[in-house]
């Protein structure tokens, strides 16, 4: 990662408790650039391999068309609901596409890691079910903006 966070460094995460909240969450807000201009921002399962946000996304979807035309993608992770418990990042970049399209299992090294821990963290498999209609992204973040309010009340 590239870019460092200039502002709210009081509450940002620690590489550490990045890699925990990423491991940890399951579902993220994919935005992307549409033919037009205009953004389109879509939810989406990921799973985190520690440098990398690995994205199974239908093929036949806005979202992979857009990314096909255009790479560039931001991608929200976020929790809580009360104002002090609210915590993300945002992740930003471009996006590779791995494997075929779609994906029907062929053996592929790189996709080991990824879909061991998705097919574990999302169906409770240890192999990753294939049904012919997903591709796998993976966006290895240039830029990533971390935020936990948890610890304004350790601020005052």
């Amino acid at each position: 990662m590239s870019a460092t966070q200039r502002r709210g460094r009081k509450i940002m995460m620690t590489p550490g408790e990045l890699d925990d909240f990423l491991t940890e969450q399951r579902t993220c807000r994919v935005a992307t650039v549409s033919a037009d201009g205009m953004p389109h921002v879509s939810t989406l399962w990921f799973v985190w391999d520690g440098v990398s946000m690995w994205l199974y996304s239908v093929v036949r979807s806005r979202r992979f068309a857009d990314l096909r035309r255009d790479p560039r993608v931001a991608i929200v992770v976020d929790t809580g609901e009360e104002y002090d418990e609210l915590r993300g990042a945002e992740l930003s970049g471009r996006v590779e596409f791995v494997g075929e399209v779609p994906r029907a299992g062929e053996l592929r090294a790189e996709l080991d890691v990824p879909e061991t821990l998705f097919a574990r963290k999302n169906f409770g498999l240890d192999e990753m079910p294939h049904d012919g209609r997903h591709a796998w992204l993976r966006l290895t973040p240039e830029k990533v903006v971390s935020w936990d309010f948890r610890k304004l009340g350790q601020l005052s």
